[in-house]
């Protein structure tokens, strides 16, 4: 799934055919630069992406937010691709808010909510989350929880407009 939307992500965006669709080899560069966290390696990005796929398919008792923040968190920490790890992770967080249940019809944009939190606040949850303290992790899914709030928040009002007619 996670090359797939690597594909989609990256696919015509001038990237080499080459690098689109597959995790990094080790020595390849990442080009994502809302990130500069150290990178990790492509045998530990391996190690890490078996786990995550893992714990996504046999589910869990973790509440669907939980599971979301852990998927875009992660994936954004591990940067698996040469280019827009960003975009994955924030599909991947939204798949699994749909697939859990917790947005089944697909109307709440967790990215709008990213978004409207700012890129400062964008980094400064994500490296509560590479952190690995419970303070960080905390920060972290509080952070996706608020971004899915705004998101919903954002949908409503696309709705009452169009009750409305504004729209």
């Amino acid at each position: 799934m996670l090359a797939r939307l690597h594909l989609v992500a990256a696919g015509g965006a001038g990237v080499s055919d080459e690098l689109v669709g597959r995790p990094r080899l080790a020595g390849e560069p990442v080009n994502e630069p809302l990130v500069e966290l150290p990178l990790p390696g492509a045998d530990e990005v391996a190690g890490r992406l078996e786990g995550l796929s893992e714990l996504v398919i046999a589910g869990g008792s973790a509440p669907a937010l939980v599971t979301a923040a852990v998927v875009h968190g992660e994936l954004l920490a591990l940067r698996p691709f040469g280019s827009h790890n960003g975009l994955v992770a924030r599909t991947a967080e939204r798949i699994v808010l749909i697939g859990s249940g917790l947005d089944p019809k697909s109307v709440c944009p967790a990215e709008v909510g990213h978004g409207e939190l700012g890129r400062a606040a964008y980094v400064a949850a994500l490296d509560g989350y590479v952190s690995g303290t419970p303070e960080g992790m905390a920060a972290w899914i509080a952070h996706c929880g608020r971004a899915v709030e705004l998101g919903a928040r954002e949908s409503t009002a696309v709705c009452e407009a169009l009750q409305r007619g504004a729209a």
